[in-house]
């Protein structure tokens, strides 16, 4: 049997991955027939010789790999030989921490012969649902506004929704029951400076500038550097001109996952906002920004009038 786990949410399948280990190590006590291998660096050899030894113990051998469809020559002898290992009494079970080009070879024979189960990012109800989860397994209770608000800062990173939740349990451990309200929140967190840099250029998008430079000001407020916040929109309006020039070639969703290398979060949101600007319109704006940075730089500008004037010119 072949089991594969993969898909953007990277948190997710890690998670069930380390979820079925567990649960063939307390099936298994010993441990002996449990083999780890790195995808990325092992020959189509070392696998064949662990797939050649006999199992201990009359137990069922699992063989996890990470990382096969990172190494050419292994993946494409893994499909050549897939029969064989079928027909084996081995458990295979894979595991990718990127997503997956849905033309790959390996996934197309995978999808006929294996047991697949790809993690999208959360969003919506399903995004909540999952969070009031990783409460629960900290038999911890997040009280009216946490969820939404851990949404707002993070969206749909689940490592670092999860890292969150972590830190605020052990902050309320001697408390009993552990109750986490939005003060507690407010500790260890603020807004997501990239969430609120997609925000900021979708009001743009949507030719909302009264909104756009509320949330500047905002974040001028609490003391975020104008330098910084001008930064992040520079970097963000970058990707999406990438984002946009591969989608006018041509190119789509999962081969811009494959070909630009960023966070799939960062491509997801870059790939929505490209839909509200042409490519002749990301251009102009991209040109206004590298004005506005050499207007900073040579002092003709402070950052804050530059970040105003560059919202006004939209």
């Amino acid at each position: 049997m072949i089991i594969l786990f993969y898909g953007e949410d990277t948190y997710r399948s890690r998670q069930k991955f380390n979820e079925f280990i567990g649960h063939y190590k307390k099936t298994y006590k010993n441990g002996l027939n449990l083999i780890f291998i790195d995808g990325e660096t092992a020959k189509f050899q070392d696998l064949n010789e662990i797939c050649s030894t006999l199992a201990m113990f009359k137990e069922k051998k699992l063989i996890a790999i990470n990382g096969l469809f990172s190494s050419k020559e292994l993946k494409e002898r893994f499909i050549e030989e897939i029969e064989k290992f079928l027909k084996s009494k081995y458990l295979f079970l894979l595991y990718e921490n990127k997503n997956i080009l849905q033309k790959d070879s390996l996934l197309k024979v995978l999808k006929k012969n294996a047991k697949i189960q790809k993690f999208d990012l959360l969003e919506g109800l399903k995004l909540k649902n999952w969070i009031k989860k990783e409460f629960d397994r900290y038999k911890a209770i997040a009280e009216k506004g946490v969820v939404e608000k851990l949404i707002e800062c993070l969206g749909s990173d689940t490592w670092r929704i999860s890292n969150e939740i972590n830190k605020l349990v052990s902050y309320k451990l001697d408390s009993e029951p552990i109750k986490i309200s939005l003060g507690d929140l407010n500790i260890f967190l603020k807004p997501d400076i990239d969430a609120e840099i997609f925000k900021t250029i979708d009001f743009l998008g949507s030719k909302n500038k009264k909104s756009a430079i509320e949330l500047f000001q905002r974040h001028l407020e609490t003391g975020e550097r104008p330098i910084y916040l001008f930064s992040m929109i520079n970097f963000q309006f970058r990707n999406i001109l990438e984002v946009k020039d591969a989608i006018e070639r041509g190119y789509d969703y999962y081969k811009i996952l494959d070909k630009i290398k960023l966070h799939p979060f960062l491509i997801k949101k870059s790939y929505y906002l490209a839909q509200k600007f042409t490519i002749d319109e990301l251009k102009k704006i991209y040109q206004r920004l590298f004005e506005a940075d050499l207007n900073i730089k040579t002092g003709k500008v402070n950052p804050e009038t530059a970040l105003y004037m560059f919202i006004a010119s939209i």
